[in-house]
C-alpha cells in the first residue's frame, strides 16, 4: 500500500523478520499505539516476535502481561489497536503467586476498552478450551465489539495470519493513515483497583 498523504502506514503485511529490535513500548516513538496483553505461558511467544516485526512500520507495540498492567497501559497512552489475550491473568503470575490458577482478566479488559471515549479495534486471542466453551467466548468477543477472533500463533503461518487482520484494521477502521493524535481523555473507569 503506497503512503497516503499526511504520511500513510507501510503495508503491514509486508513485514518479515525481526526488525531493530522489540518494543517495551516505554519512551519509544510511533505513529501508531497497538496494545499486546499476553498470558504469558509459553516460551519464544509471538508476542516477543510481533514487536520486532511492526517496529520498522512506525507501530509502537505496548505489551501487558497482566489486566492490571493492561490498565495502566490504557490510563497513560492512547490505545488505537488493541489484541487482548482472554487468558491474561489480573495479576501477574510470578508476583500473585498463584502458579496459573489466578484470576483471568481477558474479557474484563475487553470492557474496559469498549468504554473508552474512543474505543480501538479489538482483536480477541481465544483460550484453548472446548467447542461449546469455544463458540462461546467468539459470541461473548463480537458482542464486546471484537474485530476478530483468532486462535493463539504458534506458528509463521498464524502470525501472518495476525498481521493480515491488523492490516484490515488499518484500512476499515483509519482508511488506511496512521490515526491522528487523539485529544487528551479521562482515564477509563475501571474495576482492577
Amino acid at each position: 500500500m503506497p503512503p497516503a498523504a499526511g504520511g500513510g502506514p507501510p503495508h503491514m503485511g509486508s513485514a518479515r523478520g525481526p526488525g531493530a529490535g522489540g518494543t517495551g513500548g516505554e519512551g519509544q516513538g510511533g505513529r501508531l499505539n497497538l496494545l499486546l496483553s499476553y498470558s504469558g505461558w509459553q516460551e519464544d511467544p509471538w508476542i516477543e516476535r510481533l514487536p520486532r516485526m511492526l517496529e520498522p512500520l512506525g507501530v509502537r507495540s505496548l505489551k501487558a502481561g497482566s489486566g492490571r498492567e493492561a490498565t495502566r497501559v490504557i490510563e497513560r497512552q492512547p490505545i488505537h489497536i488493541a489484541v487482548v489475550d482472554l487468558a491474561l491473568p489480573f495479576e501477574e503470575v510470578a508476583a500473585s503467586g498463584a502458579g496459573g490458577a489466578c484470576e483471568e482478566a481477558g474479557p474484563r479488559l475487553l470492557d474496559v476498552l469498549r468504554r473508552l471515549e474512543a474505543p480501538p479495534p479489538t482483536v480477541v486471542v481465544k483460550r484453548k478450551k472446548t467447542q461449546r466453551d469455544d463458540r462461546r467466548e467468539l459470541a461473548a468477543s463480537l458482542r464486546a465489539g471484537a474485530f476478530a477472533v483468532i486462535d493463539r500463533p504458534h506458528t509463521t503461518n498464524e502470525l501472518e495470519s495476525l498481521l493480515d487482520v491488523l492490516r484490515r484494521i488499518l484500512h476499515r477502521h483509519y482508511a488506511g493513515r496512521w490515526p491522528s493524535a487523539p485529544e487528551s481523555r479521562p482515564p477509563p473507569n475501571t474495576n482492577f483497583g
